[in-house]
């Protein structure tokens, strides 16, 4: 399934239309490699998403096989590896991106 598909279906992105613009920000990666909305997800795939002040981190549980899926299969998807809240310098890069 596509990257953008699995936002919407997951329900990390509200719509496919916004996980497309994140990826087009390059405010998502997959495996540690900055990612196209288009790109195939396997299971077992890590996702890092950053919006504003926030980075999540999830590990692909499951692939769904339809575009709909309910709230609570959503859930099932994936699993949180981590949550957390990034500052950012003067120069809008996280603190966390400078190694």
């Amino acid at each position: 399934m596509r990257l953008d598909l699995f936002l919407k279906a997951s329900r990390l992105s509200s719509r496919r239309a916004v996980a497309q613009a994140l990826c087009d920000a390059g405010a998502i990666s997959v495996n540690g490699v900055r990612a196209k909305s288009a790109r195939a997800l396997r299971v077992g795939d890590e996702i890092t998403l950053r919006r504003r002040n926030h980075l999540l981190t999830v590990r692909v549980l499951a692939v769904p096989t339809t575009r709909q899926t309910s709230r609570t299969e959503a859930a099932g998807l994936f699993e949180v590896l981590s949550d957390i809240a990034v500052s950012e310098n003067e120069h809008g890069v996280s603190e966390n991106e400078h190694g």
